[in-house]
């Protein structure tokens, strides 16, 4: 029987999931017409993150906003293990910002138009001439007041793990000299299986956002520096995310108790 509701709910998100989708997607390039600057498109982002964040059943705890400087541009870098590290970020952080992603996904027909025209900035890793011509590109956006957002690993991670970065925010951040600032986050992994479509409900995703980092104290052949202290003060501050997870703390859903009522029941007999 638990597999069964397990079931029902995980379409129950899937189908809401894509309504949601098609009516905020619609809307915003739509608003796009309207707004050159991405504003409106960004709040139909926050709607649809919040809309999904409902129907997953997936909390948010989050600490650090008063790292963020409301006075000028920075650029965020943060873990990646699922599809609710970006909704928990655009229905959480309470600023304006556009995400930084690999070029081939602005090619995809919909979603890549709906990317542009949202003023995502694009980078290409796959060609080096490409990545710098695309990174001082990048850097007009970011001098000219943009907030960004990026996941250095590059792909979603299976297990939570922080996994190997690459260089391209790095890089952007280091041309443009706004701060740089690291975010951890942990359970987005656990509300979708990894390899697997079903969600799971109740799970608290916990973020952490740290200091900003002043670039000046790096010189411009110390990248690898740059990436090494980011690196560890993402994976400390995941390490300590983990170590506030509570036993049991999922069974505080009703959704998730209703699923799985027959063990609750026969663990109290």
């Amino acid at each position: 029987m638990e597999r069964i509701k397990a079931k029902i709910f995980t379409i129950w998100c899937w189908i809401g999931c894509a309504l949601s989708t098609a009516f905020w997607a619609t809307v915003s390039i739509l608003s796009s017409f309207v707004s050159g600057s991405g504003r409106l498109q960004h709040y139909c982002m926050r709607r649809w993150s919040k809309d999904n964040l409902w129907l997953s059943r997936a909390r948010v705890e989050i600490e650090g906003l008063e790292n963020i400087d409301y006075s000028r541009p920075q650029i965020f870098v943060a873990n990646h293990s699922g599809l609710h590290d970006i909704l928990s970020l655009a229905a959480n952080l309470p600023i304006q910002f556009r995400w930084i992603a690999k070029k081939s996904l602005f090619r995809v027909p919909f979603m890549g138009w709906h990317m542009r025209r949202s003023g995502y900035i694009p980078i290409d890793r796959d060609n080096p001439r490409d990545m710098a011509k695309s990174i001082m590109e990048a850097a007009k956006a970011i001098n000219h007041g943009v907030n960004a957002i990026a996941f250095p690993e590059g792909t979603r991670s299976t297990t939570g793990d922080l996994g190997k970065f690459y260089s391209g925010a790095f890089s952007l951040a280091m041309r443009t000299g706004v701060p740089l600032v690291p975010i951890s986050i942990d359970g987005s992994y656990r509300v979708i299986a990894p390899m697997t479509p079903q969600v799971n409900p109740g799970v608290i995703l916990r973020i952490k956002i740290d200091r900003a980092i002043d670039l000046s104290t790096y010189a411009k052949a110390e990248k690898q520096r740059l990436m090494d202290d980011v690196f560890q003060i993402m994976n400390r501050n995941l390490e300590d995310l983990r170590g506030r997870r509570r036993l049991g703390e999922e069974q505080q859903d009703a959704v998730y108790r209703w699923i799985h009522a027959e063990s609750a029941k026969s663990q109290n007999l």
